[in-house]
């Protein structure tokens, strides 16, 4: 009969609010940290380039470590533990790192040049002497693609498809799922901000926050990608 009361105290650590807080806390602390190491290439060759508009096809290959680095990061968060005696986040995003780096680079390297693209046309928008409304065009544009690579970057850091399904998928569910789409827009509008009043690196050194904000935000999507479209 003593050995109830040790197996119940067994169960019940890492169960509490304090351990799912703590365990949290921890996980995001590894994530970041691992983040960072993994985008360092790339965020100290951008804090290099000049702010001169023919800086930014330079600046987009510079965040090509970055798509990588951020998939592994959801995928850790994705997939943690809250229980305090089984948290390995470490090895959780690095098995999420080589998985899924092929798989993302199909679809943040082409994105990144996309981006690429408008952001010279913006900057040189001026010269180009084309109207107003081309501008604005460009700037939806803009937005509608980076919530989609928001959802592009969930769904192939937590589950398995080609390429071409991801970004099916990712466009699916920017109409499918308006609150998701609306979420994800202002937790980029968020972190847009931070990057104009703070410094560019500020959205980086919070990427762990901003990657288990991201899904949160994606439970809808995630719940139907797992109902609907995987075996």
């Amino acid at each position: 009969m003593s050995e109830v009361p040790e197996v119940a105290a067994r169960r019940r650590f890492g169960e509490g609010p304090l351990s799912r807080a703590a365990a949290l806390i921890y996980t995001l602390l590894v994530v970041e940290g691992l983040f960072l190491v993994t985008a360092a290439p790339g965020l100290v060759a951008l804090t290099l380039l000049g702010s001169d508009a023919s800086n930014v096809p330079l600046a987009a290959l510079c965040a090509l470590p970055l798509g990588p680095a951020l998939s592994a990061a959801l995928y850790a968060l994705g997939r943690r533990s809250t229980d305090l005696t089984d948290l390995r986040p470490a090895a959780a995003f690095w098995r999420g790192y080589r998985a899924n780096a092929g798989g993302v680079l199909k679809i943040w390297a082409p994105w990144l040049a996309g981006v690429a693209v408008i952001g010279t046309n913006l900057a040189n928008f001026a010269a180009a002497g084309v109207p107003g409304w081309w501008a604005v065009l460009l700037v939806l544009v803009a937005a509608a693609a980076i919530v989609w690579v928001a959802n592009a970057l969930v769904i192939t850091s937590l589950f398995e498809f080609r390429a071409v399904d991801v970004a099916r998928l990712a466009s699916y569910f920017l109409m499918r799922s308006p609150k998701v789409t609306l979420a994800n827009a202002s937790l980029l509008v968020v972190a847009g901000g931070a990057t104009l009043l703070a410094t560019e690196l500020l959205p980086a050194l919070l990427a762990s926050a901003f990657a288990a904000a991201l899904l949160w935000n994606s439970r809808p999507l995630i719940a139907e990608v797992t109902e609907r479209f995987t075996v």
